[in-house]
C-alpha cells in the first residue's frame, strides 16, 4: 500500500479591507463607495454625527422618535404608500440611534439603485411627522421601555450607565429616553429636531456592493445633491463623557426571588487613538472573556457550572470607552462567582501565555475576510469609521498592527489600561477600580456580597 504524502497547510494570505472610492459632494456630504463583486445586492448606510446630547433634557429620546418617524409619511406619499414604494422596489430600510449618531440603512436590489435613493431623498428631505403617526411611535417607545426594565440584562445595562457616569452627563440616561422624557415627545419637538440636525453637512454616505455599471457618484449627487447643508456640525462627540466620582462600587438592583443574577463589571477604557495602539485590546477582551475558551468561561461555566457564558469586551467610543464584562450566573453562586469574576478579570497583571496571544491574535485577524465577506459588512464598518472619525483604512492597518501583538504589547496594555481605570495595581485593595452591578435578590446574598470586600454595596429597588 502507497502512503500518501499529507499536503502542508500554508498561512492564509495577508487580507485587507476592500478600498473605497471618495468623493466630496458640495453640499458636505462625504460619499464612500466599495465594490464588492457578485453582492448583488446594493447595500447604503447614512450617518449622521448628532450626539444625544443635542436633545432637550425634557424630551429626550426625540432623536429616537425623530428616526422612527422619517419615513411615515412624506410631502408626496402617505405612510402607506411609502412602504408600498419601498416594498416594490426591493427596498429594506431602517433607521437607529446610537451614542455615536443616527443611522439610516438601505439594503436594495442593484437594479433598483435609483429609485431607492429618490425615496431616501425624500424621507431624509421631505417628511411631515404625521401627529398620529408620531404619537404611535411615542407608544411603541415607552412600552419597549418598560420591557427593557423587565429583562435582566438590559436593567443591568441602565442601571451601570447610572452609576459609571456623571449624573449631569447624557451617557448616564437611556440613549432613547425613559419615561418621563418620551412620554412628552410631540410632533413639534420632532420636527424641530428634524430641521436643526438632519443637514448633509458632516454626514457620510456608504455604498457597498457589485457596482460594475453604476456611477455611484451620479446618482447620489442627482437624489442629495440638493439637500441643505446646514450649520457644520458642534464637536460634542470629541468630548469624554465625565465619569462618577463615586463610580467604584457596588450595586444591586433587588429583585426578590430570582433564581440567576446578572452581573455587570466594568471600568473605563482607551478609544482607538490609545497610546501604543488599539490591536492588543480586542485581544486582551477575547482572552479574558471574549469566547467559551477564555478564562472567564474557563473557571465560571467548564469548572464550576455556575453560567452558560460570560463575555468581555473594550467598547470604544469617540473618545474613551468602557471594558464591560456580563452575564448572568445560578443565584446561589452570586458572591462566589463575583469573587471569581474580579480574580480573573484583574489576573491580566500578571500577563499572558504565548498560547494565550496567539489565539486571540489569529482568531481576531483570520476570521476578518469572514466578517467582512457582504456588502452589508463592509457598509457597515464604514459608517461605524466614519461616526468615529476614521476611514476604513484604519481597519487594514489595525489589521496589520496586529500581526506584530506579542506577550509584551499584550501585558504592557493590559498594565496601561489598569493604571488609567484603577484597578489591578499590586497596592490596591481587591475590586477597587470596577464598576459592578448585579440584578437579583438583594436581601438573599448582600451579606455574603460585602463579606468579599469589593466595594461599597447599594441596594436599589427595581
Amino acid at each position: 500500500m502507497t502512503a500518501t504524502a499529507r499536503p502542508a497547510v500554508a498561512p492564509p494570505p495577508q487580507w485587507s479591507f476592500p478600498e473605497a472610492t471618495s468623493h466630496d459632494l458640495p453640499n458636505g456630504i462625504r460619499l464612500v463607495a466599495y465594490d464588492v463583486p457578485g453582492q448583488y445586492v446594493i447595500s447604503l448606510r447614512l450617518g449622521l454625527p448628532v450626539s444625544v446630547s443635542a436633545e432637550p433634557r425634557q424630551v429626550e429620546g426625540v432623536a429616537t422618535i425623530m428616526a422612527r418617524s422619517m419615513d411615515e409619511g412624506t410631502r408626496a406619499h402617505s405612510a402607506e404608500e411609502l412602504a408600498r414604494l419601498l416594498e416594490r422596489k426591493g427596498v429594506s430600510y431602517g433607521a437607529a440611534v446610537s451614542e455615536a449618531g443616527i443611522t439610516l440603512d438601505l439594503d436594495v436590489v442593484k437594479g433598483n439603485l435609483e429609485p431607492a435613493l429618490d425615496l431616501l431623498r425624500q424621507i431624509l428631505t421631505e417628511p411631515v411627522f404625521p401627529e398620529n403617526e408620531v404619537a404611535r411611535q411615542v407608544r411603541t417607545r415607552l412600552a419597549e421601555i418598560e420591557q427593557e426594565r423587565s429583562i435582566p440584562g438590559h436593567r443591568a445595562a441602565l442601571e451601570f450607565v447610572a452609576t459609571f457616569y456623571a449624573e449631569d452627563e447624557r451617557a448616564s440616561r437611556p440613549t432613547g429616553g425613559s419615561r418621563e422624557t418620551v412620554s412628552q415627545v410631540t410632533r413639534d419637538d420632532v420636527a424641530a429636531f428634524h430641521e436643526e440636525h438632519v443637514i448633509a453637512a458632516g454626514t457620510t454616505i456608504a455604498i457597498a456592493g457589485d457596482l460594475s455599471g453604476l456611477d455611484v457618484r451620479a446618482l447620489v449627487e442627482e437624489s442629495l445633491g440638493g439637500w441643505r447643508s446646514g450649520a457644520d456640525r458642534p464637536s460634542s462627540l470629541r468630548r469624554a463623557a465625565t465619569l462618577a466620582d463615586d463610580r467604584g462600587r457596588i450595586v444591586v438592583v433587588d429583585r426578590p426571588g430570582s433564581v440567576q443574577t446578572e452581573i455587570v463589571v466594568g471600568a473605563p477604557g482607551p478609544d482607538r487613538s490609545v497610546e501604543g495602539g488599539w490591536a492588543p485590546y480586542p485581544v486582551i477582551g477575547f482572552v479574558l472573556g471574549g469566547s467559551p475558551n477564555a478564562r472567564i468561561d474557563a473557571v465560571l461555566r467548564e469548572e464550576k457550572g455556575y453560567t452558560y457564558g460570560i463575555r468581555s469586551s473594550f467598547r470604544p467610543r469617540r473618545t474613551g470607552g468602557i471594558f464591560l464584562t456580563s452575564g448572568s450566573v445560578r443565584a446561589d453562586s452570586t458572591a462566589e462567582s463575583l469573587r471569581l469574576l474580579v480574580e480573573i478579570l484583574e489576573s491580566g497583571r500578571e500577563g499572558f501565555s504565548e498560547q494565550e496571544v496567539r489565539s486571540g491574535v489569529d482568531f481576531i485577524s483570520k476570521t476578518a475576510p469572514g466578517r467582512y465577506a457582504t456588502a452589508d459588512a463592509v457598509a457597515d464598518e464604514a459608517i461605524s469609521m466614519a461616526l468615529d472619525g476614521r476611514t476604513t483604512e484604519f481597519t487594514t492597518a489595525n489589521l496589520r498592527d496586529l500581526e506584530g501583538v506579542d506577550r509584551e504589547r499584550l501585558d504592557a496594555a493590559f498594565r496601561r489600561f489598569a493604571s488609567t481605570a484603577g484597578v489591578a495595581q499590586p497596592d490596591s485593595a481587591p475590586g477597587s477600580g470596577w464598576t459592578t452591578v448585579l440584578v437579583g435578590d438583594a436581601e438573599a446574598h448582600r451579606a455574603a456580597i460585602e463579606h468579599l470586600d469589593l466595594g461599597a454595596v447599594t441596594v436599589v429597588s427595581d
